[in-house]
């Protein structure tokens, strides 16, 4: 079964980051950018799923903790992005959110006392704040009922671009074996697995200030003399 798996994460994964690419590079809420997003999505969670079951094959507990984080990051992302309101997926995916960053902060802890080069400590507690602040959000979208608007977006926006991240990092830095020797250990691999973050943050800073992600007021209807 393992290779099978193997085969089905790197095809996965390959395609995660062709698809999340051109999905942040051309305009927001565009056919082209809705079609690569749900491919995207689709690839996203293949890849965690294959990931989660080859890191129990090979007892990798940061893989598994980091599958775990990823599927929640798309799916709530995508979530975000199909709808406005809430439903029972959203308060399954705050349990998620908020046990996963339980896990990671013990995983974290156990090890600053038994090292793992495949967990270090810092990148445990790196996720763990991630998932604190995402679990935070979904906490408010909850006690809103929802969310419209820029809030919206910009939480289908910077979970999406999370998760590209993950992908993006994992194979960058984690397969450097896979690049010619003059690359591994470049600054070039380096810039191209944290390009998800100032890609998110033009993104970001973008939705703030365009109009078209506010959410109109409805208009008052006028009377009309007869």
């Amino acid at each position: 079964m393992r290779l099978p798996l193997l085969i089905l994460h790197i095809l996965a994964g390959s395609i995660g980051l062709l698809t999340g690419t051109f999905a942040i590079a051309v305009r927001k809420g565009s056919r082209l950018h809705r079609a690569s997003g749900n491919i995207f999505t689709v690839a996203m969670f293949t890849l965690a799923c294959s990931a989660f079951c080859l890191a129990i094959m090979k007892s990798q507990h940061g893989n598994i903790i980091g599958s775990i984080i990823t599927f929640y990051m798309i799916a709530t992302a995508w979530l975000a992005g199909r709808r406005r309101g809430i439903g029972r997926l959203d308060f399954a995916a705050l349990l998620v959110g908020a046990g996963g960053a339980v896990a990671v902060i013990a995983l974290g802890i156990w090890t600053l006392h038994h090292p793992d080069k495949n967990a270090p400590a810092a990148m445990c507690f790196f996720m763990a704040a991630v998932l604190l602040l995402a679990a935070a959000g979904d906490v408010r979208m909850l006690a809103r009922g929802g969310l419209t608007g820029r809030p919206r977006i910009a939480r289908h926006l910077w979970r999406m671009c999370f998760g590209l991240f993950i992908a993006t990092g994992s194979f960058f830095l984690g397969q450097q074996q896979v690049f010619p020797a003059f690359l591994r250990g470049s600054i070039f691999l380096t810039v191209l697995a944290v390009l998800p973050f100032p890609l998110m943050i033009y993104w970001l800073i973008r939705i703030r200030f365009r109009n078209a992600y506010t959410v109109q007021p409805k208009p008052t209807p006028i009377a009309v003399a007869s």
